[in-house]
Parts: structure tokens; sequence; C-alpha cells
């Protein structure tokens, strides 16, 4: 176990940041709630609050769908030249990247993820992110449609058009706080549609940081508004809005359907990312050396708080107790520490909340007749740490086989036969992810259509680019996001048809 990193070495940025109250931004501006009301924040390393930030609500989501509405109205943002619109989204990218060590930092506070996690992946990932969606305002094109009316004698010229649907809603979890702030709002911007981003209550620092940055790099008052506050208050209020043009969600598939419904009032459009039951499939040709590391890192990896984490792993019973022994022993081995530390592989979970539904699905999972090969326990120490965990003799109907758990918690199944695997796959009511660990391609072709998942990867796992769709089957969502896919989710496309 690592020592807690003291708050004195965060940099001068981050302390100056976190010293004082912080608003949020609406229509240009930092300001406080309307209430006057904020909530505290916490550093899950230490369970110490960190800073105070304003609390949003119900009128404050209102004040920024209307400088949203009105931003998007004048043309302001969805006028203004394509070119234009790609620069500042490139300079946006580029000051993430000057201030990539400052974000990765506050990113690793708030969330609890090693810093050395935040600064390679959340914070680069973002700024590629952005820097690949800059790319596609120039590049939103119609096409020409030969039309053949029997009816009509005349001559038809017919063409369509994409245009950006206006305002869009953002609700954002708080695994990736930064990065699925990101993952919203770009594609967003380079449609042309203006934004209100509701950060997770649990961790809102990075994106009101992120809010800054925005003004900084020009773009107009009220095309990005950044409103934290609870889910149940702000996240409602932005989901209900009859304003709002379309919401875009990441969470758990509970809430999903709380955003639905409260989308039926004005019919606005939904995109949903939401929870998942991910199988890692390890046949028996399977190269061990690759596939044991690649499985443990696809459960553990950011405390197992991923919605694509490799939580159901499927093992050929000829290797099955080579695997187990190959997992738990990686699983016992990471040392946990607060985010700060540089020694640390593993932080906290993101929440006393958080720590107590994991443990809790652990104690159902020993309690049903699951045995903990590694882990299984809270650790007792300052801060929301739970050991990495390796359960087996588990079984179909158990609720840690069926349940999203989102934590560092996998559970084991053998199985005899290729042909069952797919079955066992398929069997929970979510489909966002899969990998298969094998050398022989023909096995991974015929296994690969039969997962009912949005990705399946092989010999790796939650592998995600920017121009590659990401999005799930079955109660793991609705649409898509990155891509050309992601893209045209935030556009409406209208036909002409002009009579010659």
């Amino acid at each position: 176990m690592t020592t807690l990193a003291p708050l004195d070495v965060l940099c001068a940025a981050n302390k100056d940041f976190l010293c004082r109250p912080i608003g949020m931004l609406i229509d240009g501006a930092m300001v406080a709630a309307q209430s006057g009301k904020t909530f505290a924040v916490f550093d899950p390393g230490s369970g110490r609050e960190i800073a105070q930030v304003a609390e949003g609500d119900a009128a404050d989501i209102d004040l920024a769908v209307k400088a949203a509405r009105r931003a998007f109205q004048d043309k302001t943002w969805s006028g203004m030249k394509a070119h234009a619109r790609e620069r500042l989204m490139h300079r946006l990218a580029d000051l993430i990247e000057a201030h990539a060590d400052e974000l990765a930092e506050l990113e690793s506070l708030d969330q609890g993820k090693p810093v050395a996690m935040a600064r390679h992946l959340d914070v680069a990932g973002s700024v590629d992110y952005l820097r690949y969606m800059a790319g596609w305002p120039s590049k939103l094109e119609g096409s020409t449609i030969p039309v053949s009316v029997p009816y009509m004698p005349n001559r038809f010229f017919a063409y369509t058009m994409r245009e950006a649907v206006g305002v869009i809603g953002c609700i954002v979890p708080w695994n990736f706080p930064l990065m699925m702030a990101v993952w919203k709002v770009a594609p967003a911007l380079a449609t042309g549609c203006t934004v209100v981003l509701k950060p997770a209550e649990q961790t809102p620092l990075t994106a009101l940081r992120f809010g800054q940055l925005v003004m900084e790099a020009g773009f107009p008052a009220g095309v990005v508004n950044v409103v934290p506050g609870f889910g149940g208050t702000a996240g409602a209020a932005l989901a209900a809005h009859p304003d709002v043009d379309k919401v875009t969600f990441t969470g758990s598939t509970e809430v999903g359907r709380h955003i639905v419904h409260a989308a039926t009032g004005n019919l606005k459009k939904v995109t949903l990312e939401l929870g998942g039951k991910s199988p890692v499939v390890i046949c028996e040709d399977a190269d061990l050396d690759i596939a044991i590391g690649g499985a443990a890192m696809a459960i553990f990896f950011n405390q197992g708080q991923v919605c694509t984490a490799g939580s159901r792993l499927l093992v050929h019973k000829s290797m099955f107790d080579k695997v187990i022994e190959g997992v738990s022993a990686i699983a016992s081995s990471f040392k946990l520490g607060h985010g700060l530390d540089p020694e640390t592989q593993l932080g906290p979970l993101v929440s006393k909340e958080q720590i107590d539904r994991v443990s809790g699905y652990v104690k159902c999972g020993l309690a049903d007749g699951a045995r903990a090969t590694a882990g299984g326990q809270v650790v007792d120490r300052a801060g929301y740490f739970m050991q990495p965990t390796v359960l087996v003799d588990t079984s179909p109907g158990m609720k840690v086989v069926q349940e999203e758990i989102f934590g560092p918690v996998v559970v084991a199944m053998p199985f005899s036969h290729m042909d069952e695997v797919a079955a066992i796959a398929n069997n929970t009511e979510f489909g966002l992810g899969a990998s298969i660990w094998t050398r022989d391609l023909n096995k991974m072709h015929a296994l690969a259509p039969a997962i009912k998942a949005g990705t399946v990867w092989v010999n790796c796992h939650s592998i995600v680019d920017p121009a590659m769709p990401f999005g799930g089957f079955k109660q793991s969502g609705w649409g898509r996001e990155h891509g050309k896919a992601g893209i045209e989710l935030y556009t409406e496309t209208k036909s002409v048809c002009l009579m010659l």
C-alpha cells in the first residue's frame, strides 16, 4: 500500500483553482448558482473535502439552455464558416494540451485514478478526440438524388443537406470526467450545435476547468455552458427541458431509462451509452502470456470503473486453473494508493457510495456460493479502496454474474465447447463489449458475429478510437458515438426537391 500524497504537491494553478468557491459557466461567464448554494467535492484517495462548487438546479439549467438557444438561433456558432469552427476547436485542443499536467493532476485528485494514467490517457485522449472532430465541420456534406416520379412528366433535381440538431444537453459520468465531456461536446461543436454540459456531481472539476479553456480559446458566449449539480435536480431538468433538442447521456441503464422518459415531453433526440457486463472469452488455443495479462487489465483498469470492463471471464476448462492463478496473482500484486502518488498502480473507487455498492456485490456473491481467489475486501485505510477481486465457483443466475458492479471485480466461469460460448456470453441484458482471445481466425470469425455486443475485440480489450463507432446492443444503449456514425447523430437530414 502506497502512502497518501499530500495536497501540497499540487501545482500552483490547481491550488488557486481549488482555494475558493468554483462557479458554473453560463453565457460566457463564471457565475454562482441562482440559489447561492454550493456542494462539496471530495478526494476519493483520502475522503477529504477539496473544493466547493456551485450547485446548479432547474433555474440555472434554464438560463444555460436559453444562452445556448440564443447562440444557436443568432447563427453566432451554427452560421460560422466551417474552417472557422475547425480553427477554434484546434485552438481548444492546443490549450488542453498546454495545460495537460494541470488537468491530469486535477482529474487524479477528483476521480482517484493514477495521475500518469490521467495524463497519458484521459487528457491526451481528449486532445486527440478534439482534433479528430475538428476535421468534420468542412466535411458535413449531402448528396444528390435521382428522382423518378412516374405520374409527373417534369424533371426534378433533389439533394440532401446536413443541419445541426440545435441545443444539446450533455450528461456525463464520473469514471472519465474530462474525456467523457469532450466525447459529448466535440461532435456537437463540429456540427454547429450548442451545448449545456452537466458533469457528474462526484467529479465536476475538470469539466469546469474545461469550460474556462473554452472561453479562453475564443468560443462565442453561450456555445458551451457547464452547469454542475445533482442528477435528480440539474440532470433531470436538462433531460426534460422543452428547449433542448437532443440529450446525450453516458451512465447507468437505470438512469438511462429516466432520461428516455424525460425526453418524451418534446420528443427530443436521445443517445445513450449505458451499462455493460462484457465477457472476456479465452479459447483453448489462446496465447496465455498475452491473454492472462489482457484479462486482468480488462477488469482492473481504472479500478474496474469502465462501462466495457471485462467483468465476466469465460475460460476453456483445459486452462481455467492456470488463467485464474495468473489473473489472481496480478490482482494481488497491484500497488493501491492515492492517485497523486507516482508509485500508485490502482487508485480508490470514486466515492463512499460506490465502494459500498461494490463491496455489497462481493458479499452477495460470496453468500451465494462464490469463492474469492484474490481480494474480496475493503481496504482498511482512509479513502475508498477495494481490493481487486477474482470470484470463481459462480453460476449464471447469480447477481454478481448478471448485474453491472462497476468495480474491480471479475466473475470467472469455465466452458467446455466453443458452441456454448455465445449463449453464455449473451446471457445478460447488456451488449456493450466483448473480447475473444484466440490464435484461430476461423474460430474468431465464427464467434464474433454470434456475440451480441457493439464492439468485439480480438486479443485486446477496451480499445477505443475516435474514428471507430462505439455503443451497445440491448440495454447497453441507443445510437453510436465516434466517427461518422457519431457525427451524424448531431445532425438532421433535410431533403430539397426542385421541379425544373
